[in-house]
């Protein structure tokens, strides 16, 4: 994923073709994700101490591209609790699109 601003959308995940050194071709997909939309999650994570959790609570934006790649995973984030996701999502490095302080 690129946080580069200087392309327009940040939700269009692009697919290239690549080849590896051994030849073997890779169908590679990415995601631009510009650094001010990372900025905001960072703000609205910051916010959520002190915003009253009703029944549904944001925890996490989770980009198509990584949605995608989960989804390749056996992972599902529709059909997983929070918790799960929010794991899987420190677990991979991901917390910048982690929404909450809250605990889950």
């Amino acid at each position: 994923m690129s946080t580069d601003d200087k392309k327009s959308t940040f939700n269009d995940v692009e697919q290239y073709l690549e080849k590896d050194p051994e030849n073997l071709m890779t169908l590679r997909n990415q995601q631009n994700i510009p650094k001010s939309y990372i900025d905001g999650l960072k703000h609205d994570r910051w916010d959520s101490r002190n915003a009253r959790a009703g029944d549904y609570m944001r925890v996490a934006s989770i980009p198509a591209a990584v949605y995608d790649q989960w989804l390749r995973e056996g992972f599902d984030a529709l059909k997983e609790p929070p918790k799960e996701i929010l794991k899987r999502l420190r677990d991979q490095n991901l917390d910048a699109f982690i929404t909450t302080n809250k605990r889950v």
